[in-house]
C-alpha cells in the first residue's frame, strides 16, 4: 500500500516538475496543430520507431487500468444515447394516443437538442476548471432528472411536461459527450487515440441502435411506457457507473500514468505552497493556461471556421433525418408502422462496424489526407441516400438502398469530425474546439428539425399536399447535402493555402524538418503504458529540453485579417444559436400555446 502511495506521489510530482521545466511563455505548440500530421497528412520521411512487444508487470497493469477507464467512459453515455432515440419509432403512436402533430413531435426532438447549442462550450469550461470527474456527475445527474420528467409526462399524457423533460435532458447530454471524449484523450493521448475514440463512440451508437430497434417491440409487448422505463433505468445505471469512476479516478489516473488536469495541477500547487511558494505560483500559472478561454476562439483561423460551417451542415442533414426516417419511410412507401421502425433502425447500424475501421484507418494512414477522403466518401453516400428517397416511390419500390447508403455514409462520419479537431488546432484549444464543434452541429440540427416539422404540417389533412410537403423536405435535404460537400472542398482549400504559407515560413528557420518530425513521431508512438518518469529522464527528452526552441511558425501578415474574419464568424455563430432559440420558442408558443388556448 505504501509503495502504491509512493508511486502516486512520484507520478504527480514528476509530471509537475516537468511542467515547471517546460514553462516558456510562447511555445511552438501554441500555434501548430496538436496532431502534427495535419489535415492533409505529411510525407512519410522515416519509419516510426518500433514498440517492444514484451511488457513487464507494471506495463500490463497500466494496460488493464486504461481498459477499465475506457469501459467507464463508454458506460457514461449509454443511458443518454438510448433515451435520445426512443421517440423516433414511437412518432406515430404519440400522434395517435397523445394527438401530437408533426410540429409538436419536432419540438419534442428539438427540446433536448436546443440546449446542446451552447452547453458543449459550458461543458468544456467546467471540465477544464472543475475536472472531468465532477463535471461528469453533474451531466449524468441532469440527464437522469430530465428522463424522469419525460417518463412522468408520458404517464400523464402531457406533451408540455415531456418537452420540459427533454429540455432538461439536453442540459447534460452534450457536456457529457465533451467529458467522455476528454477522458479518452486523457488516457489514450499517445497510444491509439483513433481506435479508442471509436470504441467510446460505438458505445453510444450501439445504445442508439438498440433503442431504435427495441422501442416499438417493447411498446407492443410490455405497454406504451416500457421504452421510457428502460431509458430511465439505463440513465440511472450511467449515474451509478459515474459514481464508481469518481471513487476510483485517482487510482485510474495514477495506475495508467494519465495526463493531469488543471484541477489536479492546482491541487498539487496547493500542496507545494507549504514548501515552496514560487513553485506553487508557477504551477497555478500552468493550470490557468490549461483552462478554456472562449475569447481566443477568434484566433484559430479560416480552416477552423470552415470546419465550423461543415458542422452546421452536418447537423442539419444527419440528426433530423435519423429522427424522421421511420415516419418518412412509413409515409413514402406505405409500410406498416412496425416495419418502418425496423427499417429505420438500420440507419444506426453502420457505426458499430465502421467506427473501429475508421479509427484504424485514421491511425494507420496519418501521412495521407485520410480524414478528408473519408469525409468526401461520406457526403457522396448520404447524397445517394437522399436522392433515392427523393425519387418517385413507384420507381424505387423499396427504401433499402437508401438506408444502406446512409448507414454507410453516416456510419463513420461523426468520428471524423472529432479526430479532425487536433489536426487543425493547437493542443491548448482542443477542448474549446470540441465544444464549438458540438455546439454548432446541434444548432444546425435544432433549426432544421424544427423547420422540418413545420414543412410536414403544411395542409397535413390533405394526402396529396402531405406527399408534396414530404417531397419538398427531401429536396431540401438534397440541397443541404450538396452544400456540405462544397464545405469539405472549401476546408481542404483553406488548409492547402495555410500549408503553403507555413512551408514558406519554415524555409527561413534553422531547425531541420527531419529533427522536428523525429521528435513528433517519438512522442506520438511512445505508449501511454510507459512510465512518465522514465520518459522524462530519457536522453532524448533531456536533449529536447536543453535545446533552445525556435519561434513559432505563423503567417503574421495574414493574422489580423484572419482574426477579423474570426470575429465575424464568431458573432455569426452566436447569431445562429440565438436564431435556433428564437425559432424553437416561437414555434413552441405558436403551436403548443395556441393549442392550449384552443383547448
Amino acid at each position: 500500500m505504501s509503495q502504491d502511495i509512493g508511486t502516486t506521489l512520484d507520478h504527480r510530482r514528476s509530471l509537475c516538475d516537468s511542467f515547471l521545466m517546460d514553462a516558456p511563455s510562447d511555445s511552438e505548440s501554441d500555434h501548430e496543430p496538436a496532431d502534427t500530421s495535419g489535415l492533409l497528412g505529411v510525407p512519410h520521411e522515416e519509419p516510426e520507431p518500433s514498440i517492444p512487444r514484451s511488457y513487464n508487470g507494471a506495463q500490463r497493469r497500466a494496460f488493464f487500468v486504461r481498459s477499465l477507464a475506457l469501459l467507464c467512459a463508454c458506460s457514461l453515455s449509454v443511458g443518454s444515447h438510448y433515451a435520445s432515440y426512443i421517440l423516433g419509432p414511437l412518432k406515430s403512436r404519440l400522434a395517435r394516443e397523445l394527438g401530437t402533430t408533426h410540429t409538436e413531435f419536432s419540438l419534442l426532438i428539438s427540446a433536448y437538442s436546443l440546449n446542446s447549442t451552447w452547453t458543449p462550450l459550458l461543458g468544456g469550461v467546467l471540465a477544464s476548471t472543475l475536472g472531468t470527474t465532477l463535471t461528469s456527475i453533474l451531466a449524468t445527474g441532469v440527464i437522469l432528472l430530465g428522463q424522469i420528467l419525460l417518463l412522468v409526462g408520458d404517464i400523464w399524457g402531457n406533451v408540455r411536461l415531456m418537452t420540459l423533460g427533454l429540455f432538461v435532458f439536453g442540459f447534460g447530454i452534450s457536456p457529457l459527450a465533451v467529458v467522455q471524449e476528454t477522458i479518452i484523450v486523457r488516457f489514450f493521448k499517445s497510444h491509439g487515440l483513433g481506435v479508442s475514440m471509436a470504441f467510446g463512440l460505438i458505445a453510444g451508437k450501439g445504445a442508439s441502435f438498440i433503442s431504435a430497434r427495441t422501442s416499438y417491440p417493447l411498446t407492443e409487448k410490455y405497454g406504451p411506457r416500457a421504452p421510457f422505463y428502460v431509458a430511465t433505468s439505463l440513465a440511472a445505471l450511467s449515474v451509478v457507473v459515474n459514481l464508481i469512476y469518481i471513487a476510483a479516478s485517482k487510482w485510474l489516473v495514477d495506475g495508467a500514468g494519465a495526463e493531469l488536469e488543471a484541477a489536479d495541477i492546482a491541487e498539487e500547487a496547493r500542496r507545494r505552497s507549504i514548501v515552496s511558494l514560487s513553485e506553487a505560483q508557477a504551477l497555478e500559472k500552468v493550470a490557468e493556461k490549461r483552462r478554456v478561454n472562449l475569447r481566443q476562439i477568434t484566433k484559430l483561423g479560416d480552416v477552423f471556421w470552415a470546419y465550423i460551417g461543415l458542422n452546421v451542415l452536418c447537423g442539419a442533414i444527419w440528426s433530423p433525418f435519423l429522427h424522421l426516417a421511420a415516419n418518412i419511410i412509413e409515409t413514402r412507401y406505405g409500410m406498416p408502422e412496425r416495419d418502418a421502425a425496423n427499417e429505420a433502425s438500420y440507419l444506426l447500424a453502420g457505426s458499430l462496424i465502421l467506427y473501429p475501421i475508421c479509427g484504424l484507418l485514421v491511425d494507420r494512414y496519418k501521412e495521407r489526407p485520410i480524414v478528408v477522403q473519408l469525409l468526401t466518401a461520406s457526403s457522396i453516400l448520404t447524397f445517394i441516400s437522399y436522392l433515392w428517397l427523393a425519387l418517385p416511390p413507384a420507381w424505387t419500390t423499396s427504401p433499402a438502398p437508401a438506408i444502406t447508403a446512409f448507414a454507410a455514409g453516416h456510419g463513420f462520419a461523426p468520428l471524423l469530425l472529432v479526430v479532425l479537431v487536433p489536426k487543425i488546432v493547437p493542443l491548448k484549444y482542443v477542448s474549446t474546439a470540441l465544444g464549438a464543434h458540438k455546439s454548432l452541429e446541434q444548432t444546425g440540427s435544432t433549426i432544421f428539425q424544427t423547420f422540418s416539422g413545420l414543412v410536414l404540417d403544411i395542409k397535413k389533412k390533405d394526402g396529396k399536399a402531405r406527399s408534396a410537403a414530404l417531397q419538398h423536405l427531401l429536396n431540401i435535404f438534397l440541397a443541404l447535402n450538396i452544400l456540405q460537400f462544397i464545405s469539405i472542398i472549401a476546408l481542404t482549400k483553406f488548409q492547402k493555402r495555410k500549408n503553403l504559407l507555413l512551408a514558406t515560413a519554415r524555409r527561413s528557420t534553422s531547425v531541420p524538418s527531419s529533427e522536428r518530425t523525429r521528435e513528433s513521431t517519438t512522442d506520438q508512438t511512445t505508449p501511454l503504458l510507459e512510465g512518465y518518469e522514465s520518459r522524462s529522464r530519457s536522453p532524448h527528452n533531456i536533449r529536447r529540453n536543453s535545446r533552445p526552441r525556435r519561434g513559432p511558425l505563423r503567417d503574421d501578415f495574414a493574422t489580423k485579417e484572419e482574426q477579423q474574419r474570426g470575429e465575424f464568424f464568431a458573432v455569426f455563430s452566436a447569431g445562429l444559436i440565438i436564431i435556433a432559440w428564437v425559432f424553437f420558442i416561437g414555434t413552441a408558443w405558436m403551436k403548443l400555446g395556441m393549442k392550449k388556448g384552443g383547448d
